[in-house]
């Protein structure tokens, strides 16, 4: 079955970095594209990046682009999310996410939490 497992996350100070991971298994990961989402308390699931299944080409959210690098390595069925630049509202519950057909996949998440 599919799993998606974050990990990663944690309490950094505005102007920060972390890397967040995002252990995949169960499917076929170098033929998908992979997302990661994320969501603050009281706020929707927003998307954050993507990148196809090659690795060749990723797309941000406004919100995070020129701070956050997603990438992902097909030999060790991992999906990257490098956040830099962190920022107060960069808080929030960060997932990554599969899905097929109309089946969503997502994992239990990492929290990220951006304070002084």
């Amino acid at each position: 079955q599919v799993q998606l497992v974050e990990s990663g996350g944690g309490l950094v100070q505005p102007g920060g970095s972390l890397r967040l991971s995002c252990a995949a298994s169960g499917f076929t990961f170098s033929s998908y594209t992979m997302y990661w989402y994320r969501q603050a308390p009281g706020k929707k699931r927003e998307l954050v990046a993507a990148i196809t299944g090659a690795g060749g080409s990723a797309n941000y959210g406004d919100s995070v682009k020129g701070r956050f690098t997603i990438s992902r390595d097909n030999a060790k069925n991992t999906l990257y999310l490098q956040m830099d630049s962190l920022k107060p509202e960069d808080t929030a519950v960060y997932y990554c996410n599969h899905y097929v057909g109309i089946t969503n996949y997502w994992g239990q998440g990492t929290q990220v939490t951006v304070s002084s």
